[in-house]
């Protein structure tokens, strides 16, 4: 039986859903949630990112980004700092690391539930599948 389109895009939010619930619950031991160790892992890869970067990397809104990032700089995970003209920007504090490190390894061990029997090569397809992107139309500049 081959499945349709629409089954595995359901497959594919359900397990998103599954991740989202069991990442949550297990992050919450390290008093974070989904979101913030998501903005503590974006600043490990893009050091001094605007608030407006870190909303888009993170799905959230430039108002609810704000909101989040003031709680967890009230928390000592992340440093605002000036950036080029009225920029601010954000970096990881060592308490942010820390934090981050510490959820990933929990994160790492939510995912290997679902990818664990994945070969190195199954998983590098499962990425890539997952990435593409949409193709240009022909007649594109």
């Amino acid at each position: 039986m081959t499945s349709s389109l629409q089954e595995v895009g359901l497959a594919v939010k359900r397990l998103q859903w599954r991740h989202h619930r069991a990442a949550n619950a297990r992050l919450a031991e390290l008093g974070l949630s989904l979101v913030q160790w998501d903005v503590l892992r974006h600043l490990r890869r893009e050091p001094e990112a605007s608030l407006h970067d870190l909303a888009v990397l993170t799905f959230q809104t430039d108002q609810s980004m704000g909101a989040l990032a003031t709680r967890m700089v009230k928390r000592g995970l992340i440093d605002r700092v000036q950036g080029p003209g009225r920029a601010v920007r954000h970096r990881l504090t060592d308490r942010g690391e820390d934090a981050r490190r510490a959820g990933s390894a929990l994160m790492d061990e939510v995912l290997q539930a679902s990818f664990g029997a994945l070969g190195p090569e199954q998983v590098d397809q499962l990425h890539a599948l997952l990435t593409l992107t949409e193709p240009e139309p022909e007649n594109a500049p």
